[in-house]
C-alpha cells in the first residue's frame, strides 16, 4: 500500500495540489480593452478616448501590479525574467525595420557622427532610450506610406518606459512599503516641476524618459499597492471619494489648456498623469477577482486571451499596420465608382479599422511566437483561449 493510500485510510486528508497563480481575468479584460482603444486612437486621433478610457495607465498600472507580485522572488531574478520576456519581440522588430531603413539610404551618416550613430543602434538592443530611426522616409511602391519609419518607431517609447519602471521596481517597492502616500504622489509632484517649468534638462532623451516616469510613474505604483494589499487596508470611502478628485482635477487642468484645441491629454503630460491616477484608482477599487469569466462575458473569452496573449506584439506592429492599411484604403479613391458613390464609406475609419486588424492579425501569425519562446514556451502561432489550451500551457503574467 502506498504512503499515500496509508495516510488516507487512517482518516488524513492527501495534501491538495500545487497549483500556479491564478489569472484575474477582470485585469485580463482591462487589458484588452487598453490593447483595442489604443489600435482606435492612433487610427483615428479622437482627442476624447484618452479621456474614456486611459488606455496606458491601465496598462502600466496592470503591469506593476504583476511586477509586485513577482518581487516576493528574488528580484535580480524577476528583472531578468522581465527583460528576457520584452526584449525578444522588439529585436524582430528591429530586423525588420532597421533592414528596410538601411535599404533605403539610412547610415551613419544620419546622426551627425557615425559614432553616434552606431552608439544609439543599440538601443535597438536594449532600450534604455529611444530607438534612432529614419526620418522622411519615401513610402514603399504604394504599400506603405512616407515616413513609415517614424511609425513603426513610434510606440517603442512605451517599452523604453517599461523597462525603467521594471528596473526600478524593487526600490520603488521598498519605498512604497515605507512610505506609500508619499511614494505615489512624487511622480505626480515631478510631472507638475516639468509642466510649471521648475525642472528644465538638456538634451531630449532624458527629458523625454523623465517626462514619461512623472506622467505614469503613480499608475504603476499604484498598481504595486493593490498587490501588497495597501488600498484594501484604507476605509472603503476613500478611493471613491478621492480618486474622482483627483481626475477631475486633471479634466480642468487639461480643459484650461486650450485641450481639444489641436492637443489631447497625450500632449498634456500633468492632466494626463491626475486623470490617469483617478481612473486607475477607481478600476483597482472595483476590481472583481474573476477566475472564471461570468457567464455573459464567456463569449468573448477568445478574443480576450488573443489580446492579452500577444499584447506586446500587437502594439509593437499597430502602427505600421495602421500606416499600411491606410495607404491601400487611400488607393480606393482612384476608382470613379468608388468617390462617386461611396465617398461616405471611404470617409469614414471603420473600413481602415477592419483591414488594420487583419493586418494585426497576420503580423500575429508572422511574428508573435517569440512571445511564447521569451516566455519560454512552447511558440504557438495561435494562442488559443479554449480549455485544452488554457490547460496544456503554464500560467504566466503577460508583460504588457
Amino acid at each position: 500500500m502506498s504512503t499515500l493510500t496509508q495516510d488516507t485510510a487512517v482518516g488524513q486528508t492527501p495534501p491538495a495540489p500545487r497549483t500556479g497563480p491564478v489569472r484575474d481575468r477582470y485585469f485580463d479584460l482591462l487589458r484588452a480593452l487598453a490593447i483595442f482603444r489604443v489600435v482606435l486612437y492612433h487610427l483615428t486621433g479622437w482627442a476624447w478616448l484618452p479621456l474614456v478610457f486611459p488606455s496606458m495607465g491601465v496598462m502600466f498600472a496592470l503591469a506593476g501590479n504583476l511586477m509586485a507580485r513577482s518581487l516576493k522572488r528574488p528580484a535580480a531574478q524577476v528583472v531578468r525574467g522581465r527583460i528576457r520576456r520584452l526584449l525578444p519581440p522588439l529585436w524582430l522588430l528591429g530586423v525588420v525595420g532597421v533592414t528596410g531603413m538601411v535599404a533605403q539610404g539610412w547610415g551613419p551618416g544620419d546622426e551627425g557622427h557615425p559614432l553616434w550613430w552606431w552608439l544609439h543602434l543599440t538601443y535597438w538592443v536594449l532600450p534604455l532610450s529611444d530607438p534612432p530611426y529614419a526620418e522622411g522616409l519615401p513610402g514603399v511602391h504604394g504599400f506603405i506610406g512616407e515616413n513609415w519609419a517614424a511609425d513603426l518607431a513610434g510606440p517603442l517609447w512605451y517599452l523604453r518606459a517599461y523597462l525603467w519602471y521594471v528596473l526600478l521596481s524593487p526600490f520603488l517597492l521598498k519605498a512604497l512599503r515605507a512610505l506609500p502616500v508619499a511614494t505615489i504622489l512624487a511622480p505626480i509632484a515631478l510631472s507638475a516641476a516639468f509642466d510649471q517649468g521648475y525642472i528644465t534638462l538638456p538634451g531630449e532623451r532624458i527629458p523625454s524618459a523623465l517626462t514619461d516616469f512623472s506622467t505614469f510613474g503613480a499608475c504603476w505604483i499604484v498598481g504595486m499597492a493593490h498587490q501588497e494589499g495597501i488600498l484594501e487596508r484604507l476605509p472603503r470611502y476613500v478611493v471613491p471619494s478621492v480618486a474622482p478628485a483627483i481626475a477631475l482635477l486633471g479634466l480642468w487642468y487639461a480643459m484650461n489648456h486650450d485641450f481639444g484645441y489641436g492637443n489631447d491629454l497625450d500632449s498634456m503630460p500633468f492632466a494626463q498623469s491626475l486623470w490617469s491616477l483617478g481612473t486607475v484608482l477607481l478600476l483597482l477599487h472595483v476590481s472583481p477577482s474573476w477566475s472564471e469569466w461570468p457567464r455573459r462575458m464567456r463569449r468573448w473569452d477568445g478574443v480576450i486571451t488573443f489580446l492579452n496573449s500577444r499584447a506586446v506584439t500587437i502594439y509593437l506592429w499597430h502602427n505600421t499596420c495602421i500606416l499600411v492599411a491606410a495607404t491601400q484604403w487611400d488607393r480606393l479613391w482612384e476608382f470613379d465608382v468608388m468617390w462617386m458613390h461611396f465617398a461616405w464609406f471611404l470617409e469614414s475609419p471603420w473600413g481602415v479599422l477592419v483591414v488594420t486588424w487583419i493586418l494585426i492579425v497576420g503580423c500575429v501569425l508572422a511574428f508573435g511566437w517569440t512571445e511564447d519562446l521569451a516566455a519560454q514556451r512552447t511558440p504557438r502561432l495561435w494562442p488559443n483561449g479554449g480549455k485544452k489550451g488554457r490547460a496544456g500551457r503554464k500560467v504566466v503574467s503577460q508583460a504588457s
